[in-house]
């Protein structure tokens, strides 16, 4: 049973999509939004040659494109994980590196990863960091709120992983700080309920923008939704049904149903985000050709790098993989699989339009080329079909 988190009330709390003005605003007028899913480690999933990077000029490079493209969003992940838990031997920060590429891009959407919960970030950190990338990036980053699924990652930290439900709780808390350190006209006073810090006078400045900077969650759970349908802009959601694309067709309208009709519930909106990657050739049998590659080159049971990322996780969103009432993907990465020719990617998309989604972030099998191929040969068929402007 999850706690009741305290409120920090005091001024009316605004958020981006409460300006007409906002990065935001502006981009969630697409009839569907477009983003890109940044690997900022080491993925080497499958033998099949890629030209991926965790470097930052290569993913910055993928930036500067897909801003140039109109795409309205980039994002990444943050993982902690030990000596070896990797894909491979890399791996950037994300808060660092998206608030860097504020430098250099002009309009897309920059969303860090921030595991908030543990390490040393007091409320004051984060609220003074947000703001400072709010303002360079004139209200154009934003944070994708983590609360840590893997038991490994807070051992890392010291701490044993706290509950599911308690870990909302815990983030709500401190978000309803935040809110009041963005907004305050004066100083600011907080005994942390659920969590071990407190705040006497605090005060930060510059405020943000529009309200405070751009709140994204991941989730699935009945505890999360409520945390996302409180505080956040953007929510990633999990097809319940797993990757296949026709099993994320058929459960995903009652899930997304379920999310902003909690968000409504709270006299808020939120736009429901999905992650799937695209594999597509120019005809429908070159494209699975690829996937089945793809599929063939992935390490084999038994292998070293076949268990690097079987750490005991309570994430709810994932539940759906494996479930035999429903049609399973290949596991070629993202949240669902959109296979096929250009003209059979933009039927996926729609579909996913009429679902609820409002918005995809695109992940590649190899980024550089395949960002390429979607920009001159799906690009122009989204326009057509209305899922562009």
């Amino acid at each position: 049973m999850a706690l009741t988190a305290p409120q920090a009330t005091g001024p009316e709390l605004k958020g981006p999509l409460d300006f007409e003005d906002s990065p935001l605003s502006r981009a969630s007028k697409q009839p569907l939004m477009l983003g890109l899913f940044l690997n900022l480690q080491d993925i080497n999933f499958s033998s099949v040659p890629t030209s991926n990077s965790w470097t930052f000029d290569y993913n910055a490079e993928l930036v500067k494109k897909a801003d140039e493209l109109g795409f309205e969003i980039a994002f990444s992940r943050t993982q902690w994980l030990p000596k070896g838990g990797y894909d491979g031997s890399a791996s950037l920060d994300s808060f660092i590196a998206l608030g860097a590429m504020s430098a250099i891009t002009k309009n897309i959407l920059l969303i860090s990863t921030i595991h908030v919960l543990y390490g040393p970030l007091h409320p004051l950190h984060l609220a003074k960091y947000g703001a400072t990338l709010d303002h360079i990036s004139r209200g154009r980053w934003g944070i994708n709120i983590v609360t840590g699924h893997r038991a490994v990652e807070h051992e890392m930290f010291g701490w044993q992983r706290i509950d599911h439900d308690k870990r909302y709780d815990m983030t709500s808390e401190l978000f309803d700080v935040l809110h009041r350190l963005w907004t305050e006209t004066e100083n600011f006073s907080y005994e942390g309920k659920l969590n071990p810090w407190s705040i006497n006078n605090g005060w930060i400045t510059p405020k943000p923008l529009f309200g405070r900077p751009n709140l994204v969650t991941a989730t699935g759970s009945p505890a999360g939704f409520d945390f996302a349908a409180r505080h956040s802009d953007l929510v990633f959601v999990t097809s319940p049904g797993g990757a296949h694309i026709d099993s994320a067709l058929e459960t995903l309208p009652d899930h997304i149903a379920t999310l902003k009709n909690r968000a409504a519930a709270y006299g808020r909106q939120v736009k429901a985000i999905i992650n799937p990657i695209v594999v597509s050739r120019d005809t429908e049998k070159e494209a699975l050709a690829y996937a089945d590659a793809i599929e063939a080159g992935k390490p084999q049971p038994g292998t070293r790098a076949f268990a690097t990322n079987n750490y005991d996780s309570d994430a709810h969103a994932w539940r759906g993989r494996g479930d035999a009432r429903h049609k399973q993907g290949r596991n070629l990465g993202g949240n669902i699989e959109i296979i096929g020719s250009p003209e059979q990617v933009v039927d996926q998309l729609v579909g996913l339009k009429k679902a609820g989604i409002d918005g995809v972030q695109l992940n590649f099998y190899d980024f550089r080329a395949d960002l390429d191929y979607f920009a001159e040969r799906i690009l122009p068929l989204l326009k057509e079909a209305d899922l562009r402007l």
